[in-house]
């Protein structure tokens, strides 16, 4: 009986454990957190996706909320683009949230944008703002986005902003079909705008 022949050994270094997708880590994370708001919520009887009870009576005016969600979520991202290409502080931001990033396909953009517009909206906006106001709940969506790097400190700013945006866009509508049609968008186009040269 012969021995079979050894595979030849590979002079290369192994290779680098891959990294866990972004995407496999937001749809845990933000499935986490829209359990807790459509948990909290139901606990405690409100309407989760309405303001109050008026607003839930009132309903959903599909064309008018998807429309004013989109039409804020067009400047949104039009004043951002301005900042990145106009202002040297835009253009370092768009470059370090690109590198923190990493690649992501046109796919991947568009999951992590209806993740986080569903998920957030859901909680910042449907279970925390009838609580604590359109102020308190844009400063804590703030400072949900405060990122351990001095670098991107004005994207915890801009969040700051948009969460007041957002939040208003529940206020006049009382429902989260605007904010999370504005949420989607803005951060759809941002990712792809951001990652489509990675």
């Amino acid at each position: 009986m012969t021995a079979s022949p050894q595979p030849p050994r590979s002079t290369t270094a192994p290779a680098a454990p891959a990294r866990v997708p972004l995407l496999r880590l937001a749809a845990v994370a933000y499935g986490l957190l829209a359990a807790i708001a459509l948990g909290w919520n139901g606990w405690a009887g409100r309407p989760w996706a309405y303001l109050d009870a008026s607003a839930a009576a009132v309903g959903i005016r599909w064309g008018h909320d998807l429309a004013l969600g989109l039409a804020a979520a067009s400047a949104v991202i039009a004043l951002s683009q301005l900042l990145t290409a106009h202002t040297r502080w835009g253009t370092a931001l768009a470059a370090e949230l690109a590198r923190a990033l990493g690649p992501l396909t046109l796919f991947e953009c568009g999951a992590l944008a209806a993740l986080s517009g569903f998920a957030e909206e859901a909680f910042f906006r449907g279970a925390l703002q009838p609580r604590i106001g359109w102020l308190a709940a844009s400063v804590v969506f703030g400072l949900a986005h405060v990122a351990p790097r001095r670098a991107l400190w004005l994207w915890t700013a801009f969040a700051l902003a948009a969460g007041g945006l957002l939040g208003a866009l529940f206020a006049a509508t009382g429902n989260l079909v605007a904010p999370i049609a504005a949420h989607t968008a803005i951060n759809a186009v941002n990712l792809r705008l951001l990652t489509r040269d990675r």
